[in-house]
């Protein structure tokens, strides 16, 4: 069962951009709804509120790897035939796995015919490897994992169409690229029969700075509402209530925790480290790192993760210097 947007956003942590958290809030079916209704043609012309009816079963929230013969698995169904599904995987038994975000099925319109979509959350452009060359990995592995699963032998008319979008925070502008099959004919006109738009691939720029309201820019301002660090918790709620109609709640507490504990208030304190000289080893440098992040409003958890220093040791820091700051 999912949880609601509200408990996501409570249960936010200083990871909010790249951790399960991202996953948590891209998951939501309201949030979801939005993304179909802007990336997926038969969806453009109906409102988010009833495309959430039309996404179908289970939604696989971090847990079915993207490694070949591992996406799926056989069970046995309530009549007793043995049947192929996504497999999951506990969390426990990930490390070292490829694991796809976010998969799920939607029905179609028509009633019959049904799509599969992939999310993914990315906290930037990844400099180590070139996302497109993921992306149709991903793609990939969704289309030929559906032999036994969606279709069986030969019937490869059955192949459902798949969608991979990802969505790539802490950009420097709105980008929208929508990546699919095409055919250049080279010699002849014959008419090669099959879909080329089995295979689509989306990807989404997102930046910091909150993008301008309107038609243009409405699925990039609600993911930037989601992941910018630079909006307060009123803000956020306001506009995800008001624009989008997705209840957030009253929850005005909840979201200054998860705004104080953003990724971007870590990278900073990790950037402030990094500027006072590896602050490692020096003790008196640390020291005043520690007071100083504290006095920025940062937890204990990530000055931690910033200096290397333990909680207790932290703790036994900034009572010190209250102690000598009360005795000046």
């Amino acid at each position: 069962m999912q949880a609601d947007l509200k408990n996501t956003l409570i249960a936010a942590d200083n990871m909010t951009q790249y951790d399960i958290y991202a996953r948590d809030l891209l998951a939501r079916k309201g949030i979801l709804a939005h993304i179909l209704t802007a990336t997926v043609d038969e969806f453009k012309s109906i409102p988010p509120k009833e495309v959430e009816g039309y996404i179908e079963g289970d939604i696989y929230v971090g847990l079915v790897p993207a490694e070949p013969g591992l996406t799926n698995t056989e069970f046995v169904n309530a009549n007793g035939d043995r049947v192929k599904g996504f497999n999951t995987v506990q969390s426990e038994k990930q490390e070292g796995l490829v694991i796809f975000d976010i998969v799920f099925y939607v029905r179609m319109r028509d009633g019959l015919s049904q799509i599969i979509i992939n999310v993914e959350a990315q906290k930037d452009d990844p400099s180590e490897y070139d996302i497109l060359n993921r992306a149709i990995f991903y793609v990939s592995r969704l289309v030929s994992s559906q032999k036994e699963r969606d279709f069986t032998r030969k019937n490869f008319n059955d192949l459902k169409r798949v969608y991979s979008i990802w969505v790539c925070m802490n950009m420097d502008e709105c980008i929208w690229n929508y990546i699919r099959l095409a055919n250049y004919p080279i010699l002849g006109n014959h008419e090669w029969k099959g879909k080329l738009d089995l295979l689509n691939i989306v990807l989404l720029g997102i930046p910091n700075e909150l993008p301008e309201c309107g038609e243009k820019y409405e699925l990039h301002r609600l993911l930037s509402v989601l992941f910018s660090n630079q909006l307060t918790p009123n803000e956020r709620i306001d506009i995800l209530e008001n624009e989008y109609y997705i209840a957030a709640g009253t929850f005005e507490e909840e979201m200054k925790i998860m705004c104080n504990l953003s990724e971007g208030i870590y990278e900073r304190g990790v950037a402030e480290g990094e500027a006072r000289g590896k602050a490692e080893g020096k003790a008196e440098e640390k020291e005043r790192l520690i007071i100083s992040m504290d006095k920025e409003g940062l937890p204990s958890e990530i000055i931690s993760k910033v200096t290397g220093e333990t909680i207790e040791k932290i703790r036994s820091i900034l009572e010190n210097h209250k102690v000598i700051a009360v005795g000046s």
